[in-house]
């Protein structure tokens, strides 16, 4: 391994002398999975089960569900092109809105959720009788009473992303490493996620599309910062993400959680930890209620892997009944899972090309930079200036805390920013020379403009169209949602694609058959050697 980490202008260097390196840049591999919760033509959270005609939520390979019967889950196969991965997820939108039209619902186009009733109003996913499936159904009702079922209905996007094989390869051999390669490509994605930490607030100021709220999500009186929009809504003025900030995937427990991304082991090691100590607050839920139904699955601070909410994770493809973290000790890192994206109002499936093309070069930029380990405050400093973006992101004056990397212990946002997208600069020029005119170069400059001028920015367009129209968060979203369903339902599935999917959903049908009627363990027994693997 080489004694001193290349700087970013080296690793640019290095890779433009290399043409197969340079090459091998152009074969990403890309996945996205989109959430949307089904709403009724008033835009009230559906009451509905998962439609059978979109198969069975267990075992389809392209249509899920995640908290809720009512929140969808929509998963592309992975693709090497930014344009197949769109297309697969555009196919399985218009599928889904045929099949919605049935029974006159829609989907809700924004990460904070419709307006919501009362806890018991919003259900629970259900996958079955299977062993598998009553554990992917307890682990809900645990997150329910952990941090109640509203905060759970928050939808958004998670991009999956990895290099090539024979990217890894040419990297490896150029940089004179003599490891071995899985430990190889593991080190250096947890390189990248490390940065991606340090430099996610400007992603979050650039594509965050959640700034306002139904009044309905607060009704059980958390505590917040927020403006009175009008009647109905609730509003940061300078906010970014709601969805990302402590009114959406954070809870007090999980501030004492601290995963380290130094290592695989590090990482491994204090996942382990949550997942196998008990937490006091927990164990007064107990496991089981006074009729024997479990209320989750364990009482530690964390239930699986999952339950830990972060911007972004090292992920392996496990095997049936392997736990995450035993994937990833058994063969390093596959592919990092970004997962602070909010659900863009504007864009009919929530994300687009430009979005993608983005993430593709602020990701390989995080892996380019040199990425030393977290060193004292390091981690908490990243935490706090992610929390003051997502809240104050478009506040001109906005300050944040330096990490040890830096030079000064307070830095303007606005400069800071400046400062990584101009950095970002050259690497677009190398990527653009594997592509047809200058698609990286055009979306960085995009980009830029939103830091010279914050109306560009989703967050504050998204307040301007419900001021101008005179709407309330809710009347604005379900007129999007409306739109899109215009959209969807205007241009049909070929027969031919149709019969594509309906022949997925009725396949899933049947593989869940197959689990069921193959189960012969006792959940309580099924339950026990799974947490096995974490002793």
């Amino acid at each position: 391994m080489s004694a001193t980490p290349n700087t970013y202008a080296q690793n640019l260097s290095m890779i433009r002398q290399n043409p197969a390196l340079l090459s091998s840049l152009a074969l990403l591999h890309r996945g996205i999975e989109k959430e949307s919760l089904r709403v009724t033509p008033t835009g009230k959270l559906a009451q509905t089960g998962h439609p059978l005609s979109l198969g069975s939520a267990l075992c389809h390979p392209k249509i899920t569900t995640d908290y809720s019967e009512a929140l969808l889950e929509f998963i592309t196969p992975v693709r090497n092109s930014v344009d197949g991965a769109l297309g697969d997820l555009e196919a399985t939108h218009r599928f889904t809105y045929q099949m919605l039209a049935n029974q006159q619902e829609v989907l809700w186009p924004a990460s904070m959720p419709c307006q919501l009733g009362e806890e018991k109003d919003i259900p629970v996913a259900r996958y079955g009788n299977s062993n598998v499936a009553t554990m992917k159904t307890i682990y809900r009702v645990g997150l329910g009473h952990r941090y109640g079922r509203q905060m759970q209905t928050i939808s958004g996007i998670h991009y999956n992303f990895s290099l090539s094989e024979r990217f890894w390869a040419n990297y490896q051999r150029l940089l004179d490493n003599t490891e071995g390669h899985d430990q190889f490509k593991t080190e250096h994605y947890f390189h990248l996620i490390r940065n991606f930490r340090r430099y996610v607030p400007l992603f979050v100021y650039l594509f965050g599309a959640s700034p306002a709220l139904c009044r309905s999500f607060l009704k059980g009186g958390q505590p917040h910062n927020l403006s009175q929009f009008d009647e109905h809504t609730w509003y940061g003025p300078h906010s970014t993400s709601l969805r990302m900030g402590d009114l959406g995937y954070s809870s007090s427990a999980q501030e004492k959680i601290y995963i380290c991304y130094n290592s695989l082991d590090d990482y491994i090691q204090s996942l382990r930890k949550a997942i196998t100590e008990p937490h006091e607050a927990y164990e007064n839920i107990g496991l089981k209620n006074a009729d024997d139904d479990y209320q989750q699955l364990n009482t530690s601070l964390l239930q699986i892997e999952n339950e830990f909410y972060s911007t972004i994770r090292p992920k392996r493809v496990a095997a049936s009944g392997e736990a995450p973290i035993n994937a990833l000790a058994r063969a390093g890192v596959e592919y990092i899972e970004v997962r602070c994206i909010d659900i863009n109002p504007f864009l009919p499936m929530g994300i687009d090309s430009g979005e993608i093309q983005f993430l593709d070069l602020f990701l390989l930029y995080c892996l380019f930079q040199p990425s030393p380990a977290f060193v004292g405050e390091d981690f908490e400093r990243c935490q706090r200036n992610l929390k003051k973006v997502v809240a104050e992101g478009r506040d001109p004056a906005l300050e944040i805390e330096a990490l040890s990397t830096d030079n000064r212990p307070i830095t303007g946002f606005i400069d800071w920013a400046s400062h990584l997208l101009d950095d970002m600069r050259p690497l677009a020029e190398l990527l653009d020379t594997l592509h047809a005119g200058t698609p990286f170069q055009t979306i960085l400059l995009m980009q830029r403009k939103k830091l010279d001028d914050p109306s560009l920015t989703p967050s504050q367009q998204i307040l301007a169209s419900m001021q101008s129209n005179g709407q309330t968060f809710a009347e604005f979203m379900g007129h999007q949602a409306k739109h899109w369903q215009s959209h969807f339902c205007g241009d049909s599935l070929s027969d031919k694609a149709l019969a594509q999917h309906q022949a997925l959903a009725a396949d899933s049908i049947a593989k869940q058959a197959t689990i069921e009627s193959a189960d012969n363990m006792a959940f309580d027994a099924y339950l026990q050697d799974f947490y096995q693997q974490y002793r």
